[in-house]
């Protein structure tokens, strides 16, 4: 049975741009470093940078993406300083709970969110956003 995620890598064209970009702008807390990678943590999750040459060249066209939990007193904070570095925002927030969605320096897809699953589907349960939902408990 799986029990949840055990870590998440990525690639990325330049170590070095990645390796900040995640460091300092996002705030993870670098473990290891080395010519070809590096592992962080975010909160929990152990989250790794592959240096690979064939990385993408332009964000993929479709909607898959990772998104990290952000508490609320922090939401703003992060928010302005991805916009205020022209980080590159790729979706508007139209869900439940504060979200940016912004590229990364290789065009990966991430949103910072606040709240969780159950938010989620408590908010689906108050407000459906169409008549196909399906709740299982």
């Amino acid at each position: 049975m799986i029990r949840g995620i055990n870590h998440i890598t990525i690639t990325v064209k330049e170590l070095e741009r990645s390796f900040v970009f995640y460091k300092d702008m996002l705030g993870f807390k670098p473990l290891m470093k080395h010519a070809k990678g590096a592992y962080f943590l975010a909160g929990d999750l152990w989250f790794c940078l592959d240096l690979d040459p064939t990385t993408q060249k332009a964000p993929l066209p479709e909607y898959t993406h990772f998104a990290f939990t952000v508490e609320q007193k922090d939401f703003q904070t992060l928010s302005e300083k991805l916009k205020n570095h022209n980080v590159k925002i790729w979706k508007e927030n139209k869900s439940e709970g504060d979200s940016i969605y912004f590229l990364d320096p290789d065009g990966h897809k991430l949103e910072i969110h606040v709240g969780n699953w159950q938010s989620r589907i408590q908010s689906a349960k108050e407000n459906p956003w169409n008549d196909s939902l399906e709740f299982f408990e």
